[in-house]
């Protein structure tokens, strides 16, 4: 397979391969020791703090309010919604014993919260003047994955969790759909992500909801990525663990529950949009460090590493998140490689004959023209265009990648072809039965209902049923 001379097979011979080398040798993450488990190194970390602390300040400013329920789950709590936990008894971690004794009652290894949450928000609701009740979680969740894949699918992994009760229908799908917004925003504007917000079909809902929402996104490879979910869930949980209010007329009601989520895998979503033979490509706005300067020194010089210091501590003033790279030890050429391959957004490199111009040479990580001598002294003033310059030209970049590989189609050979190298738009009958038998043929599945796909009418693209949904769905091959 070709490769690069630091080993990563291209995108183009083996794209599940350049995933993993990728993560690893950019130094995004390691192995754990137990089967299907991560280490998040610190410079992966970083990204996700960044995603973290702009999620967070978006779902603080729409009144909800964070809070921290246990790891462990009473199995009982489990089984008192059917549908939810047939969902998830495959993935379980059970804890059996502790202490050195056999537990009365075998305890969950949280999969995710709704039947805990639910338990305590059954405390806590009396009247309607304590709803809504917006509460939010970041945790780490276990579900046992076979196949782990890096922050795709691994046994434990981080993520939020929005945990809410309403007092009727209306008020919880507004929650459910501010949810989907949020979520829409960040992989938009700050992933440069262009997903596409839509509902799962009935196949694809999450366990024991009525409805699930989900925003998708095209990878580089063709396939879609679920980069967040919001599901509405009627009053199912309610009704499991007796989370009922007082209304304004004395009758004893039934809570609307909603939950949300987005998690790590966001970060494998990043790394399979923008990246490429080179390595990693991460936009401004969630990079570890969106300008690396690598100093040319030669002999004793003094100037060129002053000069590189001095204009990282001015660009950092300005809240531009500045790495420089003064490690004697290692060749400009050598740092030039590594930072490309860690996706660093903006590159300066600063020697003798720049220093003595006024200028630096600014190279960027994807769409420039090569170098660019810039002004060192306006650089702290002009970086933050340069970053959204860089920022809007991923989006529209993965954009346009998305819908050159997403076809409309009404015949079942071209749905085939479509969904081998990308996404198809067709009609559907909705049958589970129908989904299950597209899989096994093209290994394709309904990402989503779009939300603002046009109406069209018409019979199912495989068994030829009448259509169901009055819009197209998107079918595609997923992670």
């Amino acid at each position: 397979m070709a490769r690069d001379e630091r080993g990563v097979t291209a995108q183009s011979e083996d794209f599940a391969a350049w995933y993993n080398e990728v993560v690893f040798k950019a130094g995004l993450v390691d192995r754990g020791p137990a089967k299907g488990t991560m280490v998040i190194r610190p410079y992966g970390y970083r990204l996700w703090e960044q995603l973290q602390a702009e999620l967070d300040r978006r779902i603080k400013e729409t009144g909800h309010e964070n809070a921290y329920f246990p790891l462990l789950i009473p199995q009982s709590y489990l089984s008192r919604e059917a549908e939810h936990v047939e969902g998830f008894a495959p993935e379980l971690a059970v804890v059996t014993h502790a202490g050195g004794k056999e537990l009365e009652e075998p305890l969950v290894v949280r999969p995710t919260s709704e039947t805990i949450i639910g338990e305590m928000m059954a405390k806590w609701i009396d009247s309607h003047r304590d709803l809504p009740l917006l509460l939010n979680q970041w945790a780490n969740v276990v579900r046992w994955e076979m196949r782990p894949r890096m922050f795709l699918r691994t046994t434990e992994f981080l993520w939020q969790e929005g945990h809410t009760a309403h007092v009727d229908e209306a008020d919880a799908r507004r929650e459910t759909m501010l949810a989907l917004d949020i979520y829409h925003e960040v992989a938009r504007d700050l992933a440069a992500l262009p997903v596409v917000p839509g509902e799962k079909t009935p196949g694809e809902r999450f366990a024991g909801a009525v409805a699930t929402f989900t925003i998708e996104g095209m990878m580089r490879d063709g396939r879609a990525l679920q980069a967040g979910t919001s599901h509405y869930m009627g009053v199912n949980f309610a009704r499991a663990f007796d989370i009922r209010y007082t209304g304004e007329a004395g009758r004893d009601e039934l809570c609307h529950t909603t939950s949300w989520g987005m998690s790590t895998r966001m970060i494998g979503g990043i790394v399979m949009t923008h990246g490429d033979d080179k390595g990693l490509v991460f936009p401004p706005r969630l990079a570890p460090y969106q300008v690396v300067i690598v100093p040319i020194v030669r002999g004793a010089d003094t100037a060129v590493p002053e000069a590189a210091r001095d204009l990282a501590n001015r660009l950092r003033a300005k809240g531009i998140r500045t790495q420089l790279d003064d490690r004697p030890q290692l060749t400009p050429g050598f740092k030039y490689n590594e930072w490309e391959m860690r996706g660093v957004p903006i590159r300066l490199e600063l020697g003798p004959r720049d220093l003595e111009a006024g200028t630096a040479m600014l190279v960027r990580r994807l769409g420039g023209e090569g170098k660019q001598a810039v002004p060192i002294g306006s650089l702290p003033e002009t970086m933050p265009a340069i970053l959204d310059e860089f920022q809007a030209y991923l989006l529209t970049r993965a954009t346009e990648f998305r819908d050159e590989h997403t076809r409309t189609v009404d015949d079942w050979t071209d749905f085939a072809d479509a969904v081998s190298t990308g996404w198809a738009l067709a009609l559907h009958c909705g049958a589970r039965a129908c989904e299950e038998e597209i899989k096994s043929i093209t290994a394709a599945t309904p990402r989503c209902i779009p939300l603002d796909g046009e109406a069209a009418q018409g019979a199912c693209v495989r068994c030829a049923a009448p259509a169901v949904y009055g819009k197209r769905v998107i079918f595609g091959r997923a992670y």
